[in-house]
């Protein structure tokens, strides 16, 4: 393995280049793009172990199997909604609620919430700025709190939307100021930010230098007009075209 290449949640992430070298020395194609659909790669998401933790404290119970809306004192929407609205099944739709529910009985989950949760998986780091961002991403209304149903929409997509609609979101998360365009500065704080709650659980130990090497090379492709500024239509259209990006857009991938 090249000293740029480190492991995340068992998974190889490539370099800035998209290098990803198996044993034979070959490049194995890029797998970001393929949405799987399996409780495995549904476990790995931290926010759904969270959840189901949550859940699994509370233990099999029948009677609160099914949205109880007048359990909370803000109401979700209908499952059978729900249900239309994201890719996820009645019964994980049930399970991911009950866990919601117990973590967060108002029925709104605050950006402390979202701080302790990162901080527990990722203990070696410090994954407070990311946490802040990934807060950002989901609260698209600014109200400072988040609903169980934009929590599970924003899940559905990271965890089973097309490759257009992870990217949508992705631009979403480095788009900080929600002004429509990226700018170098505000990749590089999300870049930085995963570096450092990542800390030292990526082996070899990640070099300072590594979360401007890759904005520089991922900037350079994706600002086509030079005007400094990457627009969500360059974005996409970079990264659905650019393999090697696609592989490296694994690292954000595992730390969702």
């Amino acid at each position: 393995m090249q000293a740029r290449d480190k492991m995340v949640d068992g998974v190889r992430v490539p370099d800035a280049n998209g290098k990803d070298p198996n044993q034979d020395g070959q490049t194995e194609d890029p797998k970001w793009q393929r949405p799987r659909l399996t409780r495995k790669s549904l476990m790995k998401c931290c926010l759904v172990k969270w959840i189901i933790a949550s859940t699994s404290q509370q233990g099999p119970d029948s009677s609160d199997s099914d949205l109880e809306l007048s359990m909370v004192r803000h109401q979700p929407e209908g499952l059978e909604e729900l249900q239309a609205q994201t890719q996820f099944t009645r019964k994980e739709l049930q399970s991911l609620y009950r866990g919601f529910k117990n973590e967060c009985p108002s029925g709104l989950v605050d950006e402390e919430t979202f701080k302790n949760i990162y901080a527990q998986f990722f203990p070696q780091g410090d994954a407070t700025t990311y946490a802040h961002f990934l807060f950002n991403a989901f609260d698209m209304d600014r109200s400072g709190s988040i609903r169980f149903e934009d929590f599970v929409i924003g899940l559905s997509v990271l965890l089973r939307g097309s490759v257009t609609e992870k990217l949508r979101w992705a631009f979403n998360l480095y788009d900080i100021n929600k002004d429509g365009c990226v700018t170098k500065e505000e990749m590089l704080a999300i870049m930085t930010s995963i570096y450092d709650m990542m800390g030292r659980y990526t082996l070899p130990s990640v070099r300072d230098d590594s979360p401007y090497e890759h904005v520089e090379k991922f900037f350079q492709k994706m600002d086509r007009n030079r005007d400094g500024v990457v627009t969500m239509e360059e974005f996409i259209e970079t990264c659905e075209k650019d393999e090697n990006i696609m592989a490296s857009m694994q690292l954000f991938e595992n730390v969702i």
